[in-house]
């Protein structure tokens, strides 16, 4: 009934593969809406074990889950919720080696990463394969999102060029929540053809309730999206 939308919108839907890079605050409730809303394929990649201090965000999992993998469990949790779907958990850690291996055939890569230093990884790499790049980042109660489409927008070194230093940070668990309801709306509203987008701009919420939006350009000189030209 979405104007738009219809059989046809949720055909291609059905004909995606959506690499999810993270299976924590963020990768959690984009896995899930993602399966309900009829995503063909899901790639879940996380090769960390669910622990006690995770439960306030990472809503795929229960305190019967600790000191499993988080990838493994959340393709139980899914199928329960989408048996039509095909779901594959990937324990293993995305570096520069293995990240080719894991985007093969897939559509789409969503960031649910923690670190930049793992970012930057799905960042090359799309802007290599020229796979569509759905970026979110959580800190507290403010958080940040935009997407990025390959020889179309400045891609995520564009944006943050300089990573902030690695450190143990808070994080309210309808933070996470929030933003990766975001992220499916960017996503869905991609594979769809639907609606604007956050193409070119970078989308900031404070509080959960102070949005607001600032344009982003490209750097010509950028070292993964710039010209290669001398």
């Amino acid at each position: 009934m979405i104007q738009n939308f219809g059989e046809e919108g949720q055909k291609k839907l059905k004909n995606t593969k959506a690499l999810i890079a993270g299976a924590g605050g963020l990768g959690s409730p984009v896995s899930i809406y993602l399966a309900v809303a009829g995503t063909g394929s899901l790639k879940i990649v996380d090769n960390d074990e669910v622990e006690l201090s995770n439960l306030n965000r990472q809503v795929l999992y229960s305190e019967e889950d600790i000191g499993r993998n988080k990838a493994i469990v959340a393709e139980e949790v899914l199928k329960e919720f989408n048996r039509d779907i095909e779901i594959e958990s990937v324990d293993r850690e995305i570096t520069e080696r293995s990240i080719g291996g894991m985007v093969e055939n897939c559509d789409i890569i969503v960031d649910c990463m923690d670190n930049y230093r793992t970012r930057y990884v799905l960042n090359r790499i799309s802007v290599e394969k020229k796979i569509p790049f759905f970026h979110a980042a959580v800190h507290g109660m403010r958080g940040q999102a935009t997407t990025i489409l390959p020889d179309e927008t400045p891609c995520l070194n564009c944006i943050v060029p300089s990573p902030p230093p690695q450190e143990k940070f808070p994080v309210l668990g309808a933070t996470p929540g929030l933003l990766a309801c975001i992220q499916v709306h960017e996503v869905i509203k991609h594979v769809v053809g639907i609606g604007a987008s956050l193409k070119n701009e970078l989308l900031v919420v404070e509080g959960g309730t102070d949005f607001d939006r600032f344009e982003i350009k490209k750097n010509p000189e950028c070292a993964v999206c710039g010209s290669k030209e001398e």
